[in-house]
């Protein structure tokens, strides 16, 4: 008794929470140095990945990129106010805002734009908004308190299929039915990592994961255009100039990139040699113009960026912080190793947007903002005010 009394007194003495807030500055510093980098990379790619698709639309050469910029400045304002909000505000509204993120996935689905074949989006005049970004956030937050507030109850099997089958499965089956394969697995894998990390049973776990997969695959499989993507991705070659394009033309340009490039603004794919070249293959026009150096600049960086958002996560005041951490840094670092994998064609194509570097405004809003997030946590000290900041 006599050393838990001897901890608390420790743990709220003055020395000790300065000691504590310091830690936690530091890391949040270096989350957003590590994100500063990424967006100077991205902006630097986006310049000249995005000036031949302006060129051909008649906008202006830096159409495209003017947009991008404008987009990581509202995503900048974001991250200062996330980082500023209590972290346990979103443990509070996690389920309207999941509701709300439900209720705008219904709508996309019924009076949604259809680009390409996939109606993913609703245009509010000049503005377009992707809720499925959004909802990646809002069902980790209600899944990070869900799970925090049943706590010792997640030894019970029921207490876990009914809330996973009522968050993961509503968002599923909406994003399906736009469709949107892609955002379904980065909202179902950071979900289970989040599982693995609270108190549900590891037996749970793996059973639960392994179903997940099997889901998954059948998923994949059951589209004609998601099987003809899995095709493409096991033999490229086999129809490289239609379901095997994207993968052979962006192989193409990272062996053109060599060791050091070809050089800044001196890409060839970009010229209609690679379809996406500003958006989900970005990553190989920066490899085409900067050589494996800048592309494993790149990667090195997403490890860190894992690697820190870990450290934020595994120091967290409490579970439902810990929980939330978990699942921004496992969506981003999935997020980024699913878009790297296409790429470098060692995964399928999936068409999602590479974090703080692919064009896309609504991806960039909410992935700066979950960086405020994760600043707020890293930030705060058991016990007291989320909002305190050191």
């Amino acid at each position: 008794m006599t050393d838990v009394i001897g901890r608390r007194r420790l743990a709220t003495h003055p020395r000790t929470r300065a000691v504590v807030r310091s830690a936690g500055s530091r890391r949040s510093i270096f989350l957003l140095v590590i994100v500063a980098v990424l967006l100077t990379i991205g902006l630097g790619a986006m310049l000249s990945a995005s000036s031949v698709v302006a060129l051909k639309a008649d906008d202006g050469q830096f159409a495209l990129f003017s947009k991008q910029v404008l987009w990581v400045g509202f995503g900048l304002a974001a991250l200062v106010v996330t980082s500023f909000i209590p972290y346990r505000i979103w443990e509070k509204y996690a389920l309207p805002l999941f509701l709300a993120t439900l209720m705008g996935l219904f709508v996309t689905v019924v009076a949604g734009s259809t680009r390409g074949g996939a109606t993913r989006w609703i245009v509010l005049g000049p503005v377009t908004l992707q809720v499925a970004e959004f909802a990646k956030f809002a069902t980790l937050a209600l899944l990070a308190a869900v799970l925090t507030k049943k706590d010792v109850l997640l030894s019970q099997l029921g207490h876990v299929l009914a809330p996973l089958g009522f968050i993961l499965g509503s968002v599923t089956i909406l994003l399906l039915a736009q469709p949107d394969f892609g955002n379904v697995m980065l909202i179902v894998a950071p979900a289970f990592v989040m599982l693995f990390v609270s108190k549900v049973p590891v037996r749970f776990v793996f059973g639960l994961g392994a179903l997940g997969v099997m889901s998954l695959i059948a998923m994949a499989v059951s589209a004609p255009y998601r099987k003809a993507r899995l095709l493409g991705f096991l033999d490229p070659f086999a129809d490289a100039q239609n379901t095997g394009l994207q993968a052979v033309q962006s192989m193409v340009a990272l062996g053109t990139g060599g060791l050091f490039g070809v050089g800044l603004g001196q890409s060839r794919a970009r010229w209609s040699w690679l379809p996406n070249a500003h958006t989900d293959f970005i990553f190989a026009i920066i490899g085409e113009e900067t050589g494996f150096a800048g592309a494993f600049v790149v990667i090195l960086l997403f490890v860190l960026l894992a690697v820190v958002g870990i450290s934020i996560a595994y120091r967290s005041p409490d579970m439902f912080g810990r929980l939330l951490a978990v699942g921004i840094v496992s969506w981003l670092t999935l997020q980024a190793i699913v878009n790297i994998g296409g790429v470098v064609a060692i995964m399928p194509i999936t068409g999602v947007p590479l974090p703080f570097i692919s064009s896309g405004g609504n991806a960039m809003l909410v992935n700066l903002a979950a960086v405020g997030v994760l600043v707020n946590i890293a930030r705060s000290r058991r016990g007291g005010d989320a909002s305190e900041q050191s």
